[in-house]
């Protein structure tokens, strides 16, 4: 079996270009839609995640505002600079980088984002609404994953799916936005019992649980459609997935690759959000 792939490129310009759009007709209304992206630190690759986002709002007209602060700021300097964020109207929506340096608690940091500008579906208010089925800005990734399996057809109400990886950013609202697309969802993680079982009765598998080439293909139901969420280097180097792509394209019916996947519809769902805090803030 040939595994159609899933590729992120093609489905995020898509959504950019729609979001552009959107920003346009928001600007000749007068609202100028601005996301603040918190730094703290000079963690490598978030310096690089920071950059990719700032080049897409630039590239959809969106304003992009970074605010850095040192490794050793406190925890109540980076309150302080959150609350001059949320009490900005011309802000619309607020993303801290994460990881936080390690004194920092990255909790009461992601608390204190108002739940009208967390773009990035977070904070607690947020994650309740979306358990409970209300209205609320949808985790990036999670929602990035089920654009993708609607753009390729693969149905969802109905399937089996399961979810390898319980993290409060991917694994378990992933769960929830397959249980409101009416699938049956299993969570597994490190202390599930019988886990290539499981995996290999999955319609869905969804893979989030940061190990390279973690699901082989002897995990891999025939037909079924495999979203790969991990990014791992390699012992060459190179980048890969959680999932070993060669050997589970040979079974799956759909498959998304390491890179050019879930990552770009990550930050392509993320200026969507941005669009909608904007939206909302205007009253449209």
């Amino acid at each position: 079996m040939a595994a159609q792939i899933i590729s992120g490129k093609a489905l995020a310009a898509q959504i950019k270009r729609r979001a552009a759009e959107e920003v346009a007709r928001l600007k000749e209304q007068g609202i100028n839609p601005c996301l603040a992206v918190m730094l703290v630190g000079s963690d490598p690759a978030s310096e690089v995640y920071v950059r990719g986002k700032q080049n897409d709002c630039h590239e959809c007209g969106i304003e992009s505002r970074l605010v850095r602060m040192g490794e050793s700021a406190s925890q109540a300097e980076v309150l302080e600079q959150l609350s001059l964020l949320a009490s900005d109207p011309s802000v619309h929506g607020v993303l801290v980088q994460l990881p936080l340096p390690a004194h920092i608690d990255e909790q009461a940091v992601i608390a204190a984002i108002p739940p009208e500008k967390d773009v990035d579906g977070f904070t607690p208010v947020n994650v309740g609404r979306l358990a409970i089925g209300q209205q609320c800005f949808l985790p990036c990734t999670p929602a990035g994953c089920i654009e993708m399996l609607k753009a390729a057809g693969a149905p969802i109400e109905g399937r089996r799916a399961v979810v390898v990886g319980r993290s409060n950013i991917v694994g378990k609202p992933a769960a929830l936005l397959l249980l409101r697309e009416n699938a049956t969802v299993t969570v597994c993680h490190s202390r599930t019992k019988d886990l290539a079982k499981i995996c290999a009765e999955a319609d869905i598998l969804v893979a989030a649980i940061g190990k390279a080439k973690f699901i082989t293909g002897g995990m891999v139901k025939p037909g079924a459609a495999v979203i790969d969420v991990g990014i791992n280097r390699g012992a060459d180097g190179k980048l890969c997935g959680d999932v070993d792509f060669e050997a589970a394209a040979e079974k799956a019916a759909f498959i998304t690759p390491v890179p050019g996947g879930v990552g770009l519809m990550t930050r392509a769902m993320l200026l969507c959000n941005t669009v909608q805090a904007a939206r909302m803030a205007a009253g449209r």
